[in-house]
């Protein structure tokens, strides 16, 4: 039964998982019909969900209902069809599939499913990859660059079943209440929380807030920062806003996005990592999500 992707929860995407994985070997690649609200998050949580994919699966769905005539879904699932179906033609890579990771097709445009984020309501140009290239690009021929594509994973494909939905995401804003912040780490059973904060990572240095954040800190809470801003990433300690973020021992998203952010924790949290191990990986790529300063220096 379709549903409104404003009603997505990780279950769903842990079915949408587990279906993949029930018919894996019966199919080249799949595609995914997907609202465009919700889809950012759905293609991050496969992109973790699916470990080990070598296989193209690719969301896409469209602004103007497909009974609209002037709907863009009709070009968006047939050009994802064509890219779930593309295979190398020659070389050491002949019958594999060009573009084996989780991806997002929208409006000529192939994306990185855990690096997009929905950033217009309106227009067919619904879907930008701030941090990673654009892994194809739709015109007469569809052109790949094959740089931008995640390398085939070797090994067999593993569906991990499980999300965790105790965290929470909270967004500062100048005047935000110090007393409202701690009401909000209190959640009972809340294991991490996404706080998405100004600019290059930074917040209030107004002590009772940091208080509030030390403390959910203190009780094992994981805090991310992660910046409100479209693109860019996180470089906590660079000014003083954000040092005390760093020494209270708040973990970097460096270049992921919110979306990204939440569904790595839930997976994480879902497969019963600890909060250590789960602060570490947030550090590292599972699939391409995050690019660490280390990478960046070779």
């Amino acid at each position: 039964q379709p549903i409104d992707s404003s009603d997505m929860r990780p279950a769903d995407h842990v079915r949408i998982a587990r279906l993949i994985g029930t018919h894996y070997h019966d199919h080249d690649g799949f595609v995914v019909l997907h609202g465009s609200d919700t889809m950012a998050y759905t293609a991050s949580a496969l992109s973790y969900l699916l470990e080990g994919l070598s296989k193209p699966v690719v969301l896409t769905g469209s602004q103007l209902p497909i009974g609209t005539i002037r709907t863009d879904g009709k070009e968006n699932l047939l050009t994802a069809i064509e890219i779930a179906a593309a295979r190398h033609t020659h070389g050491p890579l002949a019958g594999m599939a060009v573009v084996p990771e989780v991806s997002v097709y929208f409006e000529y445009s192939l994306y990185r499913g855990n690096r997009t984020v929905k950033v217009h309501a309106e227009r067919f140009e619904a879907f930008r990859s701030p941090n990673w290239p654009v892994l194809a690009e739709a015109g007469v021929h569809i052109r790949y660059d094959q740089q931008a594509i995640l390398p085939r994973r070797a090994g067999p494909l593993t569906v991990h079943e499980r999300m965790d939905d105790r965290i929470g995401v909270i967004r500062l804003f100048p005047g935000i209440r110090p007393d409202w912040m701690d009401h909000a780490l209190r959640t009972p059973d809340l294991q991490a929380a996404v706080i998405t904060t100004f600019g290059s990572g930074n917040g209030p240095t107004e002590p009772a807030f940091l208080d509030a954040l030390r403390r959910a800190h203190e009780r094992g809470v994981v805090l991310v920062n992660a910046t409100q801003c479209v693109g860019g990433r996180v470089e906590q300690g660079r000014y003083t806003t954000s040092r005390a973020f760093a020494e209270m021992g708040m973990v970097s998203a460096h270049d992921m996005t919110v979306e990204a952010a939440v569904t790595k924790l839930m997976f994480l949290f879902g497969q019963n990592a600890d909060a250590d191990a789960v602060r570490h990986a947030m550090g590292h790529a599972l699939c391409g999500e995050v690019t660490v300063e280390r990478d960046l220096l070779g």
